[in-house]
């Protein structure tokens, strides 16, 4: 291919870098003596502020807490409703995707982007539309009566 044809990757925003570094740090505090796959993440609202979390592991392995969820669960309950951008980080060398459980929780919260990175720093960006194309929406439920 030539240099003219090949696609450039785009600069990492600083608001990016920002939130990467953010999920890489919170990694390091994660809790998990079972698995020993350290995952931390980082949340932007839509006023800016960051949210970040890190997975937590139980011996009862279905209690653990994926840190997508921590870090957003950490935004609700500091009172923001609207979530833009989430960014993982993840021990190894394979990029990693967040679950469905997370990715139904991003959609509930209005995320866009969701950004995912090695801590070597490869990193790959989609929509969360990429990642869950038929989300379960709130119009879905029945309405009381």
């Amino acid at each position: 291919m030539s240099a003219s044809r090949r696609q450039k990757r785009p600069a990492t925003s600083a608001r990016e870098a920002a939130l990467i570094r953010a999920a890489s740090q919170a990694r390091t505090h994660a809790y998990a003596p079972y698995s020993t796959f350290r995952v931390g993440a980082a949340v932007q609202t839509q006023s800016g502020t960051i949210y970040t979390g890190a997975n937590v592991e139980n011996a009862s392995y279905g209690l653990a807490m994926c840190a997508e969820r921590v870090a957003i669960h950490k935004a609700i309950s500091a009172g923001h409703r609207r979530l833009v951008t989430v960014s993982i980080v993840a021990d190894g060398e394979a990029l990693t995707m967040p679950c469905g459980a997370c990715r139904q929780v991003m959609v509930e919260f209005g995320v866009l982007r969701v950004i995912v990175a090695t801590p070597k720093g490869r990193r790959r960006t989609r929509t969360l539309r990429q990642l869950l194309a038929e989300p379960f929406l709130p119009d879905r439920l029945p309405r009381s009566r």
